[in-house]
């Protein structure tokens, strides 16, 4: 026995995958317009799901996007564009406290930066640094991390 259907989509249905598509496309063009499209479309479909009043679902649409596109864009791109003044990697290394775990010279040693065991020397030649000195990291050579003595 064939049964057919009849699907329809609900305003709310074509505003969520509005959404969604928009959302999607922000992909390729990462300037943040589409993706408050987005947002403003899932507004709209929440609008769709309460009122079901297609001028009301509409205008919260609009107000959204505008909203998100002259007050939250701006303040995404200069996160993402200019960065968090986080740093990461080799850079959260340098200004570091360490502890000397064997005695650290122009040429070998070993120090603990937070959990982890790295290689040093010392940044000044000649000075030896004992066992249990805290230290700075000033620089990361290599696999390396140059210390100098806190004072």
């Amino acid at each position: 026995m064939f049964v057919c259907h009849d699907i329809r989509m609900t305003p709310a249905l074509v505003w969520l995958i509005a959404a969604i598509v928009l959302i999607a496309a922000e992909v390729l063009s990462g300037d943040f317009v589409l993706v408050m499209l987005g947002l403003g479309a899932l507004a709209g479909a929440g609008s769709a799901a309460v009122t079901g009043n297609a001028v009301i679902d509409v205008l919260v649409f609009a107000v959204a996007s505008a909203g998100l596109i002259w007050i939250a864009r701006p303040a995404l791109k200069r996160r993402f564009l200019h960065g968090s003044g986080v740093k990461t990697g080799i850079e959260a290394l340098i200004g570091a406290h360490a502890v000397v775990l064997s005695t650290v010279d122009g040429h070998t040693g070993r120090v603990k930066i937070g959990g982890d065991v790295w290689s040093a020397r010392s940044l000044v030649e000649g000075q030896p640094i004992q066992p249990g000195t805290r230290v700075t990291v000033v620089e990361i050579s290599g696999a390396t991390a140059v210390v100098s003595p806190e004072p």
